[in-house]
């Protein structure tokens, strides 16, 4: 990045740390921990999102639907989360291709299974390998965010539908008695008092999504874990920075980042327990009242 570091073998001291923390494998090991704060700023609200959509399937008065509701919920959670990891970005990218080889490609007579192999007409890959390096990693990207969505909306979903069933049913049956329909009634009286019956364990659900993020690596996308590992090993002298085994200093600042991380949401989800337990009928509600009196 500077001047100075154009021969690193004649660099000693603190101008060698500084051209070797500016590299550019230190710039793409940067670079990848903004890639892990926006896979949790986006993942997050995705999975409370099919969360949502679980908790409402799983508590229709439709069979099929509440079957449907309750199966999402039992089979993400009963799996182990590596598999669906490894399978949910194999099996949308599969099917992608698929579809788009049926539409662009069909006079194609060649199957596309064979043996373990499966092959597209090279109009149908997605993307084309002709492609940008950027698009071919906002793809994977975006492949891993929906398996992490549909892993971690399982279990927002099952925390969601226990905070629904914890509010009172007197409330709900009292709303229904002064007129309001089931939908009103979810709305107006289910909704606002589930977050704060929800929100212990949906924070323990963003303690554990921050801990999932180096699974990224499975899913090829080299992850501040991966950097670490790399950088911190010793090199040989055909790498312009050749050092000894360094790993235990970037695992240890990964430790750091990871501790900062959790604290800070920590200090948050407090922050927010607090002003959603203002004037409920709760125990934390019942503790903030005896505090203010």
């Amino acid at each position: 990045m500077f001047e100075y570091c154009a021969d690193p073998k004649s660099l000693e001291g603190l101008v060698w740390l500084s051209c070797y923390l500016t590299s550019g494998t230190h710039l793409m090991m940067y670079w990848s921990v903004l890639t892990v704060l926006l896979l949790l700023a986006l993942a997050a609200p995705s999975a409370l999102l099919f969360g949502f959509g679980g908790a409402l399937m799983a508590r229709s008065p439709n069979p099929v639907t509440r079957t449907f509701g309750k199966g999402y919920i039992s089979m993400v959670r009963g799996v182990p989360d590596v598999v669906f990891f490894l399978f949910v970005p194999l099996a949308v990218d599969q099917g992608l291709e698929y579809l788009n080889h049926k539409i662009r490609c069909p006079d194609w007579t060649e199957p596309v299974r064979r043996g373990v192999d499966f092959v597209v007409c090279p109009a149908a890959k997605i993307p084309q390998s002709s492609s940008a390096a950027f698009v071919h990693d906002a793809y994977s990207f975006a492949l891993a965010l929906l398996a992490f969505a549909l892993v971690f909306g399982a279990f927002a979903a099952n925390t969601l539908h226990g905070a629904m069933s914890a509010v009172p049913k007197a409330q709900v049956e009292t709303a229904e008695a002064y007129g309001m329909n089931r939908a009103q009634a979810f709305r107006r009286v289910i909704l606002p008092q589930m977050w704060v019956f929800a929100l212990p364990g949906l924070s323990n659900l963003w303690m554990i999504l921050i801990k999932a993020t180096p699974l990224l690596f499975l899913l090829g996308i080299k992850d501040i874990v991966y950097w670490a590992r790399e950088l911190g090993g010793s090199k040989t002298s055909v790498y312009a920075y050749a050092h000894p085994d360094w790993r235990v200093w970037y695992f240890l600042g990964l430790l750091v980042f990871y501790l900062v991380l959790t604290a800070i949401s920590e200090k948050v989800f407090a922050r927010l327990q607090r002003r959603l337990s203002t004037g409920q009928a709760t125990a934390s509600g019942e503790a903030l009242r005896r505090a203010a009196a």
